[in-house]
């Protein structure tokens, strides 16, 4: 039989086959571990963008690393340039001149048309942390000013970044290009600084809580915000008021949600209640075990979770037919039938521009694409209620009471604007609005 020579070539083809067959499970093995690592990383950059979300959300500062970082007190703010004036013509709500700062850098002075009469919208566009929320805030400004008009006044956005110190010189430029009111900026440190500024000449509104203020803001100074701890002090009033005395408290260790816990105990006790049990969530069958036994002994009678969506759902089993009442942390949006199953007669608070779509103040605004993502939903509801203050804040109006999209507003008279929330349940699977605000 006569044996071919088999070519070089060919040889080559089929050795280099071989080895890419040797070697492929192995480089199967590394592309999975490698979509594992990606994956991984994807959900840290989501948790992170939760906690990022928060710190805006619930009045924290853009510091998430410690608690101290979201205790600490701004820096000081810079003082002012020599004064100039606002605009053209007097405004009876400026007072005093812009104190002057020797030390303070040259800037280009204004031009003509940048000296307008108008609405300042402070907020942290240029900020990688709260850039989306931002936008979102500055969108339902904007979307309720070409419902509701401007007082004839334009808005002009300042984009700010994380820096505190720029907020107040930005605050500044503001009243130099002659705003008639001011609205931000939207980070605890940021609304801070400006606080502590004594540089607030024309009605401004605080879009967050700002630090070491126990009492009244300045003349000029109101705030507007979504601090969720004023939530579960409502929420501890309705529990009250519905007869129950006794509570289960099942609080998450976080900063935020330790300050939530402590929000309702401390209304609910101060009303008469009394907080029998507290319980720090654990996922742990032994720590989910002895919520149950507390529920057991029947000496409760309504429960409080601290907690947000995803711990919610675990705890909730183990409290049995408790009453249960929550804050909108537990409100995840469209979660699915099966999540709502899951927080079955868990009862909390929201506001109307997720909870009645059909209200009238919710209908008369566009909607954004932010469904998917119903914190940016609840950014840009704050944005239109915001407009809608400042608009009061011009026309000398501040006390009278708007039934907003973010909740029934009034003034108190600690200069804050309190939100009545909308009542909701999980029922059948879903949510439903419990019943419409009185």
């Amino acid at each position: 039989m006569e044996v071919k020579e088999v070519p070089q070539e060919s040889i080559y083809r089929v050795t280099r086959r071989v080895r890419f067959m040797h070697f492929l499970p192995m480089w199967r093995s590394s592309v999975s571990k490698l979509q594992a690592v990606l994956h991984a990383a994807a959900r840290r950059e989501l948790r992170l963008a939760g906690l990022l979300a928060a710190a805006v959300l619930y009045g924290c500062t853009s510091a998430l690393a410690s608690e101290d970082a979201v205790t600490a007190p701004a820096p000081p703010p810079p003082a002012l340039d020599a004064p100039v004036p606002l605009g053209p013509g007097p405004d009876p709500r400026i007072g005093r001149p812009v104190p002057p700062r020797p030390d303070s850098p040259e800037r280009p002075p204004l031009s003509a048309a940048e000296k307008t009469p108008h609405v300042a919208l402070l907020l942290p566009l240029g900020s990688q942390a709260f850039r989306r929320h931002a936008e979102a805030v500055r969108d339902g400004f904007q979307a309720a000013a070409r419902v509701q008009g401007g007082a004839g006044l334009p808005v002009r956005v300042y984009a700010l970044g994380d820096d505190p110190q720029q907020a107040v010189e930005h605050y500044i430029r503001a009243l130099e290009a002659g705003a008639r009111v001011a609205v931000g900026p939207l980070t605890r440190s940021a609304v801070s600084a400006i606080a502590d500024s004594a540089t607030a000449l024309v009605p401004t509104l605080l879009l967050n809580v700002p630090e070491r203020r126990p009492g009244a803001p300045g003349d000029n100074l109101y705030v507007f915000s979504l601090q969720i701890e004023a939530e579960a002090r409502q929420v501890a009033q309705i529990a009250y008021h519905e007869g129950y005395r006794k509570a289960i408290v099942v609080a998450d260790d976080s900063p935020l949600l330790r300050r939530v816990r402590q929000a309702f105990v401390d209304r609910f006790t101060g009303l008469g209640g009394a907080e029998i049990a507290a319980h720090t969530f654990t996922p742990d069958p032994s720590g989910l075990a002895r919520i149950k036994q507390a529920v057991d002994a029947g000496a409760a009678d309504v429960a409080f979770l601290a907690l947000d969506f995803r711990r919610a759902r675990l705890a909730r089993p183990y409290l049995g037919a408790l009453p249960i009442f929550a804050t909108s942390l537990v409100h995840a949006g469209d979660a699915g039938t099966l999540a709502g199953f899951d927080l079955a007669g868990v009862r909390f608070l929201d506001m109307p521009w997720l909870l009645q779509p059909d209200h009238p103040a919710v209908m008369s605004y566009a909607r954004r694409g932010f469904q998917v993502d119903i914190e940016l939903n609840r950014f840009y509801a704050f944005g239109i209620d915001a407009f809608r203050i400042a608009l009061t804040l011009l026309g000398g109006t501040a006390g009278a009471e708007i039934d907003g999209v973010t909740g029934r507003l009034t003034l108190g008279p600690d200069r804050r604007f309190v939100r009545g929330l909308t009542a909701a349940q999980f029922t059948d699977g879903k949510v439903t609005a419990m019943r419409p605000r009185p």
